[in-house]
């Protein structure tokens, strides 16, 4: 391996405890030109996190000992880094508790490694600046975005901020406070909010924009927001209240 620094934005961290399928994953990325880091374990992975701090993490769900929850959970305290989750299990339920989490795509296995790079390389093209804005500075009143209240949202820098706090918000909620923001008092329904901030819509469950809605209010909470900012709408959608 070439001892020069690759660029940030060409690294990923592939957590996955089956090597072949993790050496099938390397092999596709890096013929992608990526820079590929592989953990096998939960404690592995936190720690070539911390070490490398990668563009991109592959996270397989049904990991030994720490579950790949876990880790998700671990690295949203301090990181926005897009996150893919790999997983043997097809049920619902598992999807929307690694969406709550935070994570910003869901496979299945078996999958296809070339399908899953370019999975990884849309995620990235759509939340290009994100995986930085832990540490970013928050938006400020001078730059050029959206504010509604307390909310700041610049769409250039994908930054967003509740009354100067930084929210730490992944690709898809990020999103939806864009369009939050936009139109503050307008109710979208779950169709129009997945047609507006889904990358495919159309493979989407009404159950991911409730999740996503779900983990948006907990960080606008933990920011000092009031809980009733984001309205629902039984049977249509949601809102952004207007004197929020």
């Amino acid at each position: 391996m070439s001892s020069a620094s690759p660029p940030p934005s060409c690294r990923v961290l592939v957590v996955e405890d089956e090597p072949s399928i993790a050496e099938n994953i390397e092999y596709s990325l890096r013929t992608e030109g990526f820079e590929v880091a592989v953990a096998g374990t939960g404690e592995e992975a936190l720690e070539r996190f911390a070490e490398i701090a990668p563009a991109f993490l592959i996270l397989d769900v049904g990991l030994p000992g720490m579950s790949g929850f876990d880790v998700c959970r671990e690295i949203r305290h301090r990181s926005a880094v897009p996150i893919l989750f790999l997983t043997a299990r097809e049920g619902e339920i598992d999807r929307v508790v690694g969406l709550e989490l935070g994570a910003d795509d869901y496979v299945v296995k078996p999958f296809s490694p070339r399908e899953l790079t370019a999975r990884v390389r849309a995620i990235l093209r759509r939340s290009a600046g994100t995986a930085t804005s832990s540490t970013s500075a928050p938006a400020d009143a001078g730059s050029a975005g959206l504010r509604v209240g307390k909310l700041a949202v610049d769409p250039e820098r994908r930054r967003a901020s509740w009354d100067g706090v930084t929210l730490n918000l992944s690709r898809y909620e990020f999103g939806l406070a864009e369009v939050f923001a936009a139109h503050p008092g307008r109710v979208y329904t779950r169709d129009q909010l997945m047609d507006l901030v889904w990358d495919e819509p159309e493979a989407s469950l009404d159950r991911t924009v409730d999740a996503h809605i779900k983990s948006l209010r907990a960080k606008l909470r933990e920011a000092g927001a009031p809980d009733d900012l984001i309205v629902t709408h039984r049977g249509v959608g949601y809102s952004w209240k207007e004197t929020g």
